[in-house]
């Protein structure tokens, strides 16, 4: 049975860094101190890593090589999705290059063809609204491309229904008395991208209010960079406005820690004063008792990861939507008395 081959997680825990370092590791990113450089080399060295696929190049006319293009690196959420992504092309030992898009003088590059993201066999691109972007939502490449966490009708997808989350946290927040609440994740390439995953799913819930019954105002809707900070001012923002209980929707599970932390701060008791529902499912989230929207994140990267696999080895088939929904998760912060947590 042949050895399984160490993986780039493998690596960035034994030199104590982020993924995204070795990366630039990898592609050897003049940003890399020396002493971080030979600390994650050693760690290859040790593990016994060996990303060179110059001779299957030769071999097969590949670089054995996709390009993962991403918002941001070093998140919960994208190391969950990249665990899964790497977990099929690892299988077939590919390598992955991480291009974090980052801000939106980084994001220029990613729409013109000169690009290094475009030098790979193919191209996993995540991100709602980049698409939008480009001349008839084509990318500037004729290698294979696999939008994952994201949508659109030219290209194989594999995504969240996000609107579909939000109507869910609607419904299930609705059944309690008091005012609705919400917080949006927006960060600063948000407002080029226009089209994001945060603004979907407030869309939802808005939706999912209206049918109920129940009004969302504007002011009631707190917009957050993504952070704990932003869940702690968004509680703070809701007190000015109005009197417990509160019903918030929070767009991550990120920002429902900040607003259970201010919650504990003001002596609030959460679950009664504050009905608190958060968006990932990350596994932290058993312990603090917060209900939350569990996304299957790794099933989506693997699924993603494979039809581009399929894409590279030939598939000329039209573009395939693979739809994933999240899962209600009931715990403390929102349990009603007779319900019971999972």
């Amino acid at each position: 049975m042949a050895k399984r081959k160490p993986t780039i997680h493998e690596v960035a825990h034994l030199a104590k860094v982020g993924i995204g370092t070795v990366s630039r590791v990898l592609n050897n990113h003049p940003s890399v101190r020396p002493e971080t450089r030979n600390r994650v080399l050693a760690a290859m060295a040790s593990l016994g890593y060996s990303p060179n696929p110059h001779a299957r190049r030769v071999a097969g006319g590949r670089s054995y090589t996709v390009s993962f293009v991403l918002p941001v690196i070093s998140t919960e959420f994208y190391n969950r999705l990249l665990e899964g992504i790497e977990h099929i092309l690892t299988e077939e030992r590919y390598e992955i290059a991480l291009f974090p898009i980052l801000s939106p003088s980084r994001l220029e590059r990613y729409l013109e063809s000169r690009s290094l993201a475009y030098q790979t066999d193919g191209l996993l691109v995540s991100s709602q609204g980049l698409a939008h972007l480009l001349p008839n939502q084509k990318f500037p490449t004729e290698r294979p491309v696999v939008l994952v966490d994201a949508y659109s009708p030219r290209y194989d997808s594999a995504f969240m229904d996000n609107r579909l989350g939000g109507q869910m946290a609607a419904e299930h927040l609705a059944q309690f008395p008091g005012a609705m609440f919400a917080i949006q994740v927006q960060e600063e390439l948000d407002e080029v991208l226009k089209n994001t995953v945060g603004q979907e799913r407030i869309e939802g819930f808005r939706e999912g209010l209206r049918k109920a019954g129940k009004s969302l105002p504007s002011s009631h809707v707190f917009v957050s960079r993504f952070s704990a900070e932003g869940g702690r001012l968004a509680l703070q923002h809701f007190l000015r406005l109005s009197k417990p209980p509160f019903n918030i929707f929070a767009g991550a599970d990120l920002l429902a820690l900040g607003v259970l932390e201010e919650a504990e701060r003001q002596g609030l008791k959460v679950g009664e004063q504050v009905r608190l529902l958060g968006f990932d499912g990350h596994p932290w989230t058993a312990a603090k008792g917060l209900s939350t929207l569990a996304q299957p994140i790794e099933e989506m990267g693997a699924e993603a990861a494979r039809m581009l696999l399929e894409r590279i080895r030939g598939y000329k088939g039209s573009p395939r939507a693979r739809r994933f929904e999240p899962t209600l998760v009931v715990r403390g912060s929102t349990q009603p008395h007779n319900v019971y947590a999972d």
